[in-house]
């Protein structure tokens, strides 16, 4: 039996404190090969700011530069460190609490994000939340710092649900965003939430 109500979640900003991209990076390398990187990255992030290139495009340069030939063992054993030790420290407590009592009620419930799949899904499998997320491309066990998938953005949010989900099996949807990049997820909803969980 289908539940009754979808509930979507997006995940860096609205379920969390701080940007888990970021945060990966930096448990990934550490602070001294981050910062350098930043430095090295800063014209491209530059112009991403100004809106001369897109989001998808500085996530990859920032991705490739740190990641790019990393062995795939290598990158899942740190993903999925990152994922079950410190996602949790960076956790919003009302998402939280808001997540508990769509699971109380029977909803299904799916984080939608633009983030890499690897390290959100341990974190999702632990939680028993469906998800629905960008992916990494790996050729030949290598990250090669490009995506897999288009990037779980803007409108690509709303068209990923749409292609896992029938909505129409649903009678009630939930959407929960903090940023440009959830509006289309949000116009999903029955009822939407904009940063609904600052204090």
């Amino acid at each position: 039996m289908v539940s009754t109500s979808l509930s979507l979640f997006d995940f860096d900003g609205t379920i969390t404190t701080d940007d888990s991209l970021i945060k990966f990076i930096r448990f990934v390398v550490g602070d001294t090969k981050f910062a350098i990187g930043m430095v090295a990255l800063s014209p491209m992030l530059t112009a991403y700011k100004l809106k001369l290139i897109p989001n998808y495009k500085a996530k990859q340069y920032m991705l490739s530069y740190f990641f790019k030939g990393m062995t795939e063992e290598k990158f899942m054993q740190v993903a999925n460190e990152y994922s079950l030790n410190h996602i949790d420290t960076i956790l919003r407590p009302k998402a939280m609490e808001k997540i508990a009592w769509h699971k109380e009620q029977g909803h299904k419930i799916v984080i939608v994000s633009a983030s890499i799949e690897c390290w959100l899904k341990p974190w999702c499998n632990k939680n028993n939340l469906d998800l629905i997320a960008t992916k990494l491309e790996i050729k030949n066990g290598i990250v090669t710092g490009k995506f897999l998938s288009k990037n779980c953005y803007g409108i690509e949010k709303a068209n990923r649900v749409q292609e896992q989900y029938n909505l129409d099996d649903y009678d009630h949807i939930y959407a929960y965003g903090d940023s440009r990049g959830d509006t289309e997820l949000l116009e999903l909803a029955d009822e939407s939430f904009y940063k609904p969980f600052r204090d």
